[in-house]
């Protein structure tokens, strides 16, 4: 079999086509799908904040992602298992963050009439050491 050494017209005419046709080439980045995935969920940590600090940035979090239209935030806590035992407020066996953010939430009128509901996710997804707060479509 003979190799063709050059482009016939029609050849390159085809070519000069395709490449210039955009709805051959799907793109992936402004894809609905792929912007639908990307809006549906993010997630935040919170390891190493204080109450005050934890609460202040779910509160900001809550409002930017309401205003975003992302639906679901998964908030990682921890499970308080490098928490000293001479602390009243810190214990191996309780977190404070899993317990005072859902209620920071609850109590905080900025922001529980953003919210659906506050739970626990999954074990995959972080379980007793995280909380999946769902956003109300508004």
């Amino acid at each position: 079999m003979k190799k063709k050494n050059h482009l016939t017209n029609k050849d390159l005419k085809d070519w000069q086509n395709f490449i210039n046709d955009k709805n051959q080439v799907q793109d992936k980045d402004a894809s609905s799908i792929h912007s639908e995935k990307v809006k549906k969920k993010i997630k935040f940590d919170l390891h190493g904040l204080t109450l005050n600090q934890a609460n202040e940035i779910v509160k900001d979090v809550i409002i930017d992602c309401s205003k975003k239209k992302i639906k679901e935030i998964l908030f990682i806590t921890g499970k308080g298992l490098h928490s000293s035992d001479t602390d009243v407020y810190k214990s191996a066996e309780l977190n404070k963050l899993r317990y005072s953010v859902p209620d920071f939430i609850s109590t905080s009128s900025d922001i529980s009439k953003l919210v659906l509901s506050v739970t626990t996710p999954s074990e995959k997804e972080g379980g007793k050491g995280a909380i999946l707060v769902k956003l109300r479509n508004l």
